[in-house]
């Protein structure tokens, strides 16, 4: 054998050696970085967990968001997530009861499937209909000569009205968006995003 060769072959075997030796402490280095950044992160988030102003932040929201549940569910034991008819004996206690009423003086019911849309987009507002055939005290009490008549109420006061379709473009085939725009300049209902979403498709 000769020695050139045993010697050559001895130097590639502790080459190759010092290579797996160098790849082995390599990984090592990374797996320790790794497990070093991991537990930085975690020391972070518990940080931040910790941190008492963020702790009152979310107390706060979370107590936020109860009160307006709760708030949403007084509002539909009042009948604010529907849209409904009203006799004339029930109207003044419908309309007195709550701080914002939309009523709907109807003989045809063509506002109808735009206010249904709106009744559980718009919880804090109160929809209702009356038929004016049934109801001539208030129809007369409330001067109603056009109909449909939608009236707007605010603490029991009629404050605002729609009169036929004069405010929607004199036909009666105005958008739901359109009916919104309007309601919303007359702040009887605050545009939402929710309530915005296909508004138009929801009410064909």
């Amino acid at each position: 054998m000769d020695p050139d060769a045993v010697k050559s072959t001895l130097s590639n075997l502790a080459f190759g050696n010092v290579l797996a030796e160098a790849a082995r402490d390599y990984k090592k280095e990374v797996l320790a970085n790794e497990k070093e950044q991991s537990s930085n992160h975690v020391n972070e988030e518990t940080e931040l967990m910790d941190d008492p102003e963020l702790e009152k932040l979310h107390a706060d929201r979370i107590a936020a968001l109860k009160r307006e549940v709760e708030k949403r569910e007084a509002f539909k034991r009042q009948g604010h997530d529907e849209y409904r008819t009203v006799s004339e004996g029930d109207f003044l206690g419908e309309v007195t009861r709550s701080e914002k009423v939309i009523c709907h003086f109807y003989h045809k019911e063509i506002m109808d499937k735009h206010l249904k849309t709106f009744a559980p987009r718009h919880v804090d507002t109160k929809f209702i209909k009356v038929d004016a055939e049934t109801a001539p005290f208030f129809v007369t009490k409330l001067a109603i000569k056009s109909l449909p008549s939608v009236l707007l109420f605010s603490k029991g006061i009629a404050i605002d009205r729609l009169v036929g379709f004069q405010d929607l473009g004199t036909k009666d085939d105005f958008s739901t968006t359109k009916l919104e725009d309007v309601l919303v300049k007359k702040e009887s209902i605050r545009r939402s995003v929710r309530s915005s979403e296909n508004l138009d498709s929801d009410s064909d």
